[in-house]
């Protein structure tokens, strides 16, 4: 047998290191981002020819108020510059999410409104 290969509890403390040495603004917009890269190809928005065939209101919805909430809770901590970033992001796909809707949801009712407030 040999000792050359890491053992799985090598991996869990590597690992362990390697998430303690990310600062939690870090942490934060990285999970931000990948919040807004899903809602935008659900609203879609993706860069490919098959864009309109990821379309799914349902899902960017569902995307959009986990955004709103983690945008809406983290901002006072991640600073000015990160928040006002995140907010314009999520505005964008806000906007977004009502223009691909054939029935667009009241001012104020659309995804990650009563976070935010309303975008029109």
């Amino acid at each position: 047998m040999s000792t050359d290969s890491p053992r799985p509890a090598d991996d869990v403390a590597q690992a362990t290191r390697d998430i303690a040495d990310v600062n939690a603004v870090e942490v934060i917009t990285t999970a931000a981002v990948h919040l807004m890269s899903a809602a935008a190809v659900k609203c879609g928005l993706a860069e490919d020819a098959d864009a309109q065939e990821h379309l799914d209101l349902d899902e960017a919805r569902k995307l959009i108020n986990a955004l709103a909430a983690l945008v809406t809770a983290s901002a006072p901590d991640v600073g000015n510059q990160h928040a006002r970033s995140l907010r314009d992001g999520l505005r964008s796909l806000q906007l977004a999410f009502r223009e691909a809707s054939v029935y667009p949801d009241a001012p104020g009712e659309g995804p990650g409104e009563k976070f935010t407030g309303s975008v029109v």
